[in-house]
């Protein structure tokens, strides 16, 4: 019996209950499960964003998730090279990414190599997009409430 092989792939800066249940509901689908922390350059180069906690912390912060069987730097801005390099058969998303046209494209190109694109629900209720404009707001002279309301709104 061949063992399954899945690959999870994200910022994880600022982790929270979000990226756990990503990770965790990854490992209920496959025997083994690679997550790909994106490192700060990629961060900058597809997002806009420099991360928060640099890429050796979210590195140590993933790798010792039970869920995790091994973390990687992702430094490639191609998943099919990233699948190269790496070479699993299934690659777990939020499904913020299903129907968009950077989704169709990428289970196009997975699809072409037997890789099978699985979504995940996105967590709604915490984003590392909130708690950054929280600490945003609280590295300005701004208050605690107003920081709360933010958060708030993301809900």
């Amino acid at each position: 019996m061949t063992r399954r092989v899945g690959y999870a792939a994200g910022a994880f800066d600022l982790f929270h209950v979000g990226h756990l249940n990503i990770l965790r509901h990854a490992k209920s689908q496959c025997d083994y499960l690679i997550a790909g922390v994106v490192s700060d350059e990629m961060l900058v180069l597809n997002k806009g964003i420099t991360p928060v906690v640099p890429l050796a912390e979210r590195l140590e912060i993933v790798s010792h998730i039970g869920f995790v069987d091994e973390a990687i730097a992702e430094t490639l801005p191609d998943k099919m090279d990233t699948w190269r390099e790496v070479r699993f058969d299934v690659f777990f998303k939020g499904d913020d990414w299903r129907g968009t046209e950077k989704g169709r494209r990428l289970e196009e190109q997975f699809a072409a190599v037997g890789v099978e694109v699985v979504y995940f629900p996105y967590t709604v209720h915490t984003s590392s997009t909130a708690l950054r404009r929280a600490l945003d707001l609280l590295s300005h002279p701004a208050t605690m409430a107003q920081a709360e309301r933010i958060i708030a709104e993301e809900v």
